[in-house]
């Protein structure tokens, strides 16, 4: 039997391996939870998912481990053996969690799952396309890898309300980095897009670039670009007000409360999409329709937002104030964007 051959034969195991994670990644990523008809402890099932994590791990190492030099036929196929008996229990524990413990929760979940499987899938492509078995910095960087999937699960949010924070909050964050750069942009005194549009750029008559009123804002546009900035900033302020109403009144006693908080985290994860598109209709050349739509779009977002919040438990008697505050803002600030529009032709 030729050398290759042989090879070929030792490797049989993780290849089968290989395809039977793969497997389970996939029914991860796409499958629906099985339904608990009874009592669900929730802390159950992090202590048995957090077992499962760190076993998964622990067999990720060994399999590093053992290929860091030619292993025999037995090594390979304990070890193919002792992986996939991991991420079986791995995959079987994540679809205890029903979604009546929350979709936001569950998606959470079902994501640091899935990077898990997709670790140790490289790490075993990493073992498979080596012509030589040794312990070389690719594969230490792909064990690595595992690691690191495996201990953001210490990270995750363990309730619904905690993984619909999470959401609100991250796009908080990316709102406020688009805000900052349309407000750093404005603050230019000329064409705040000099280092993206090079100074020797020409146009068909040998004009200079910067001759172009296409790549600066014209008063007027400047002046559209302002009133846009409040409809961010009404955006950012939602953000972070409904993060503190479900901070300190979301609840997860029952699944009504539960679905409204999914609800609202469905809706507010438009909010930061709406502001990059608003955001980039504004770089000049300015599209006016374009900044038009995405100005009427991202009103409806927040607005939807604001009822949703308005009707949910989260929303206490001291929040109906700065619910009712912001919807004002945003109905006054589409108007006024509108008339700038309305003004100018478009």
């Amino acid at each position: 039997m030729s050398a290759d051959n042989s090879r070929s034969d030792v490797l049989l195991p993780l290849r089968n391996l290989s395809n039977s994670v793969r497997c389970s990644r996939d029914r991860v990523r796409d499958g629906e939870s099985n339904e608990s008809s009874g009592t669900f402890s929730l802390s159950n099932f992090w202590e048995i998912l957090n077992d499962a994590v760190k076993a998964t791990s622990q067999e990720a190492t060994k399999l590093s481990l053992i290929f860091s030099k030619p292993p025999s036929e037995e090594d390979c196929a304990g070890i193919a053996e002792c992986v996939q008996k991991s991420v079986l229990t791995l995959s079987t524990v994540y679809f205890w969690l029903p979604k009546s413990q929350g979709v936001t929760l569950r998606k959470a979940v079902r994501d640091a799952t899935v990077e898990v499987l997709d670790e140790l899938l490289q790490l075993m492509e990493v073992i498979l396309s080596s012509p030589v078995h040794s312990l070389s910095q690719e594969q230490l960087m792909s064990t690595g890898g595992v690691w690191a999937a495996c201990d953001k699960f210490n990270q995750l949010p363990k309730d619904n309300r905690s993984a619909v924070l999470a959401v609100l909050t991250s796009n908080a964050g990316l709102v406020k980095d688009a805000l900052e750069e349309v407000e750093q942009a404005l603050a230019e005194t000329q064409d705040p897009f000099a280092d993206v549009l090079p100074d020797d750029d020409e146009d068909d008559e040998g004009l200079g670039g910067r001759g172009n009123q296409d790549t600066y804002w014209s008063p007027s546009d400047r002046l559209l670009v302002s009133q846009c900035r409040g409809l961010m900033k009404a955006s950012g302020a939602s953000l972070r007000k409904l993060s503190s109403a479900v901070r300190n009144t979301g609840a997860v006693e029952t699944e009504d409360n539960i679905t409204q908080l999914d609800d609202l985290a469905d809706a507010a994860k438009d909010i930061s999409p709406g502001v990059d598109d608003l955001a980039l209709s504004l770089y000049p050349p300015m599209d006016r329709p374009a900044v038009n739509h995405n100005v009427c779009k991202l009103a409806c977002v927040l607005k939807k937002v604001l009822e949703i919040t308005r009707s949910s438990h989260v929303c206490a008697e001291a929040d109906v104030c700065w619910v009712q505050f912001l919807s004002g803002a945003v109905e006054h600030n589409l108007e006024k964007i509108e008339s700038l529009l309305n003004h100018c032709g478009s």
